[in-house]
């Protein structure tokens, strides 16, 4: 049963017995590219799983504010399905500028800083901003026998911008894992990625719903009573990353004027 069922977004609850479990899927074509339209659906989305838990959370019964909550997302939960998102409208963003920048980087600073825990189920490739969405969430589950997950922006010419950067930083840790994925444009596979620490598991395709939706289970208890404590305590953790995507700076390279 769909909770929400957008233009190009749908959001349902995959089990009835676990009230604060979500699924959100994009549907915005074959690619799944960021638009306007599907960031500000993907917000309409995220209002409605939060009114959901505030009523879980103020329901007469606890039993749904116990077991907590959390969301999974993907692009597609076929095998066919070819891209978990190929990144932004480029053409879109570049032509319209902060007023597509500052919301897309909300939407990530809002997915990092989720109530409850966040799960991708990367079922095809994520470039771009894909990848950047992707990392945006707490775990990351990604199909072994499709797909590439990789920051192609040099390879388009265009630099990242201060938030995006961060976000980017915050996740990938090794120092040439970083190196390689934003200045030679690696496309990691699954389990490359894996290797590489910023996804947590490689599974086929036809298993990668079910994995996240186990990992999302796993998780949801912590966010036990759906209060505000999991989204401070991720705020606290990616506190200089969040600032730098709410602060609005979309010049790369800013600072270098003070040298």
């Amino acid at each position: 049963m769909s909770l929400v069922d957008l233009p190009l977004v749908k959001l349902t609850r995959p089990e009835s017995s676990s009230p604060g479990l979500f699924m959100l899927q994009l549907n915005n074509g074959a690619e799944n590219r960021f638009t306007l339209q599907l960031i500000t659906e993907i917000m309409q989305a995220l209002d409605h799983i939060d009114q959901q838990l505030d009523n879980l959370s103020s329901s007469s019964s606890s039993e749904g504010a116990a077991q907590g909550g959390a969301l999974i997302t993907t692009g597609g939960t076929g095998v066919d399905n070819k891209f978990y998102s190929n990144g932004l409208a480029i053409q879109d963003a570049m032509a319209i500028g902060d007023a597509f920048y500052l919301p897309y980087m909300r939407m990530l600073a809002r997915l990092l800083t989720f109530r409850i825990p966040t799960v991708a189920a990367i079922n095809g490739h994520a470039f771009a901003g894909g990848c950047m969405f992707a990392l945006a969430h707490d775990y990351r589950v990604m199909r072994s026998d499709r797909g590439w997950i990789a920051m192609n922006e040099i390879d388009l010419g265009i630099p990242l911008i201060p938030g995006m950067a961060a976000i980017v930083r915050c996740k990938v840790k090794g120092e040439a894992d970083l190196r390689d994925c934003v200045l030679s444009a690696r496309r990691f596979r699954a389990s490359e990625a894996v290797a590489a620490g910023f996804v947590d598991k490689a599974v086929e395709g036809d298993q990668l719903i079910q994995t996240a939706t186990d990992y999302a289970k796993a998780m949801a208890p912590k966010a036990r009573g759906l209060s505000t404590v999991f989204h401070l305590i991720k705020a606290e953790i990616y506190r200089d990353t969040v600032s730098l995507l709410l602060a609005g700076g979309t010049t790369p390279g800013d600072y270098l004027a003070k040298l």
